[in-house]
């Protein structure tokens, strides 16, 4: 269903001769296409999870390549993969809020009784499934391990 909204979008946006989104849309078509045959479901397609997947695999790509541009003082190219960063974001979606992953990662350090930032590989497996696809690995990392900072220092 999401991937045919975006063949559908690819469509409009051919017809409407918006180059930005025509260009990001074919290629994340393409990176759909080949994750299909990577999991060899050419014949039965990706579900929506997988979809979703490859989606935020491209906008973190996106996102690491604008930084990387900015650095180099590539102010021109580092502006293009914003763009088609927003492009693919619309199709995940909304992330959670800062408090939303805060109060997530402290349900998490309490139901697993973490003590320490030792603790964080168990209490990370059971936030990602909680948190999967509305909020980044990155977040998730920094949030918990902020968390679990304030935790150990509160309960020496």
């Amino acid at each position: 269903m999401l991937q045919q909204k975006i063949e559908s979008d690819l469509h409009e946006a051919m017809k409407s001769g918006n180059q930005e989104a025509r260009s990001t849309l074919r290629m994340l078509l393409a990176s759909l296409h080949n994750r299909e045959i990577e999991l060899r479901k050419k014949e039965v397609g990706l579900s929506e999870e997988e979809v979703m997947a490859v989606i935020a695999s491209e906008v973190k790509r996106r996102a690491d390549a604008a930084e990387a541009f900015a650095l180099g003082g590539r102010g021109e190219l580092a502006s293009r993969e914003r763009t088609e960063r927003a492009i693919l974001e619309s199709y995940l979606p909304p992330q959670l809020a800062d408090e939303e992953l805060v109060r997530a990662a402290r349900e998490a350090i309490h139901d697993i009784g973490a003590r320490s930032e030792l603790d964080f590989a168990r209490v990370i497996k059971v936030l990602m499934p909680a948190v999967k696809g509305i909020a980044s690995g990155e977040r998730v990392a920094r949030i918990l391990r902020e968390e679990l900072v304030k935790y150990a220092r509160g309960h020496e």
